[in-house]
C-alpha cells in the first residue's frame, strides 16, 4: 500500500517527491523545482528546471533576471504534466498574482500542497480553487485564533478617512512589493480613489508586470522629491515597508505612516515600527480561513509547513483529523504578510 511519504516528504533542501524527483518550492538550488508562488522564501534562483505559472515564471524573471533557471516549465492552471510518471497540476492558490497549489497525483494518492495562500477575494489575482485530496499540506502563518482579519474594504476606508481628516498629510502605505502593493492599489480604486497614486521606484518593474498581466491599476506616478513639499499633501503613496522606516519618508510632509499588514492586529508590532495607522491586511489564510479550508476537505491527513504549526495541530486533533507538523525551515516569517 502507497503510503503519502513514498510521494511527498521533507528533507533538508525542502518538499521531495521521490518517484518524480523534483522538490516544491526548495530552498537552495535543485535539478527540478515547481514553485507556487514568486515570493523570495519560495522562488530561488538557480535550479535547473522550474515549472510555474507563466505569470510566476515571468515574475521570477523580473526579479532574478531572464537566466534565473536553465529551463522553464510554464503550467497554465488546469493543466498537468508528468514527470516520471507523477502528475502535477497547478491550481490558483489566492495568494499574488499566479500563486497556486501544487496537486501532485501517483497510482491513486492524491496530495495537495498549498503553498500560501487565501480565501477571500483579491481582485488581483485568481480565487483559491479547494482540490478534494488525500493529504492537504497547508502552511499556517496565521495559525492563532487570535489572527482574524477584517474586511478589506474597513480598512481602505480607514485609510480615505485618514486621508480626509488630515488634509495638510500625505499618507505612505508600507507594502510588501509584490501582491501587496498591487492589491492596496486596487482596492483604493474599488473604493473610489481614482487620483494619481505615487509609488516607490521598487515597485514600478512589478507594477508593470500586473498591468501587463491584466490587472488595472489607473494613474500612477513616481514618488519622487523633485518637488516641493506641499505637492504631495493629501497624497497616497505607497512603498516598501522598509523604505517607511528609513529618512527617504522624511521628504514629504509630515507623513502618516501606514503598513498593511496581516501582523498590524498585534499593536505592539505597529509601535515598535512607529506606525500611526496600521492596516490589517494580508494574503495569507487567517485562522478562520485556515480551518475553514480544513473543514471543507476533510482530507485524510493534514500536514503542516510552516508557520504557527502547533495550535492548528492541536485543532485537527479536536476535529479528529490526523495532522503533524513538518517544520520546515527556510520560509521566513515577513513582516509585510
Amino acid at each position: 500500500m502507497i503510503k503519502p511519504e513514498d510521494l511527498l516528504c521533507p528533507r533538508p533542501d525542502g518538499l521531495y517527491c521521490p518517484p518524480g524527483d523534483f522538490y516544491i518550492d526548495p530552498v537552495r538550488p535543485v535539478d527540478r523545482a515547481v514553485i507556487t508562488h514568486g515570493h523570495a522564501d519560495h522562488a530561488r534562483a538557480g535550479h535547473g528546471t522550474v515549472a510555474a505559472t507563466p505569470e510566476t515564471l515571468a515574475i521570477m524573471a523580473t526579479r532574478y533576471g531572464e537566466d534565473f533557471t536553465e529551463r522553464r516549465q510554464a503550467a497554465p492552471y488546469g493543466e498537468t504534466i508528468t514527470h516520471n510518471g507523477v502528475e502535477v497540476t497547478l491550481v490558483p492558490g489566492g495568494h499574488v498574482l499566479g500563486s497556486a497549489q501544487a496537486v501532485v497525483r501517483w497510482k491513486g494518492l492524491t496530495m495537495v500542497v498549498s503553498g500560501d495562500y487565501k480565501r477571500r477575494r483579491d481582485p488581483t489575482c485568481a480565487r483559491f480553487e479547494p482540490v478534494p485530496c488525500d493529504v492537504f499540506i497547508t502552511e499556517a502563518t496565521f495559525g492563532l485564533p487570535v489572527f482574524r482579519h477584517p474586511d478589506d474594504a474597513g480598512e481602505i476606508r480607514s485609510l480615505l478617512a485618514s486621508v480626509e481628516q488630515f488634509p495638510e498629510r500625505c499618507h505612505i502605505v508600507g507594502a510588501y512589493a509584490l501582491g501587496k502593493a498591487q492589491r492596496v492599489i486596487k482596492l483604493l480604486r474599488e473604493a473610489g480613489w481614482d487620483k494619481t497614486i505615487f509609488v516607490h521606484g521598487a515597485l514600478e518593474r512589478l507594477n508593470a508586470l500586473y498591468e501587463a498581466h491584466g490587472v488595472e491599476l489607473g494613474p500612477l506616478a513616481p514618488a519622487t522629491s523633485s518637488g516641493p513639499k506641499a505637492a504631495f499633501a493629501g497624497q497616497i503613496i505607497i512603498a516598501p515597508p522598509s523604505a517607511i522606516a528609513n529618512s527617504w519618508s522624511r521628504r514629504f510632509p509630515d507623513p502618516v505612516d501606514c503598513f498593511a499588514s496581516g501582523w498590524m492586529r498585534v499593536r505592539a508590532r505597529a509601535r515598535q515600527r512607529g506606525v500611526e495607522l496600521p492596516l490589517i491586511l494580508s494574503d495569507h489564510a487567517d485562522w478562520d480561513e485556515l480551518t475553514s479550508t480544513l473543514s471543507e476537505l476533510r482530507p485524510g491527513e493534514v500536514w503542516i509547513t510552516h508557520g504557527r504549526e502547533e495550535a492548528l495541530e492541536r485543532w485537527c486533533e479536536l476535529e479528529g483529523l490526523p495532522a503533524r507538523a513538518l517544520r520546515l525551515v527556510g520560509y521566513d516569517e515577513e513582516e509585510g504578510e
